[in-house]
């Protein structure tokens, strides 16, 4: 189980970040999470949204270079330790990390979620998928 993520490629300038969730705003996109790397000339901008085919072909209209990447969300605890069991049972399964980023909910079957893509996802989701991780699809994220 996975969900889509996009990733915009932005220039690393005053005001740039607001003008493209501002594109995302006008066209009634929710962002429910986030996470912006950036360089010294650019930035990029990994979102999960409510609606990524509308949301992809915003930033396309607006010039923006944009790419979709299955990611995994999973959901937590909200409490001390539930990231660090969840690494060692990905780490256990022989899973490595490419980059993550995390957010809280006010789900009361999960208090928290974190968004992680994995080296060689598409070879190594069967083996995710054989541990006690607790993956979320986007509908779970969109009821958030």
């Amino acid at each position: 189980m996975t969900v889509k993520q996009l990733s915009v490629f932005i220039e690393n300038k005053p005001g740039r970040l607001a003008e493209v969730t501002g594109y995302l705003s006008d066209a009634g996109v929710n962002i429910h999470a986030l996470s912006v790397a950036d360089t010294t000339d650019f930035g990029i901008l990994r979102m999960i949204v409510d609606d990524h085919n509308s949301a992809r072909e915003v930033m396309k209209a607006h010039g923006l270079a944009v790419k979709a990447t299955d990611v995994i969300a999973v959901g937590l605890e909200h409490r001390p330790g539930s990231l660090a069991g969840v690494l060692k049972e990905l780490g256990r399964a022989g899973v490595s990390i490419e980059y993550m980023y995390a957010f809280t909910s006010r789900s009361k079957e999960h208090g928290a979620m974190v968004i992680i893509r994995l080296s060689n996802q598409a070879e190594v989701m069967e083996k995710v998928l054989r541990t006690e991780v607790r993956l979320l699809g986007e509908e779970d994220i969109d009821d958030l």
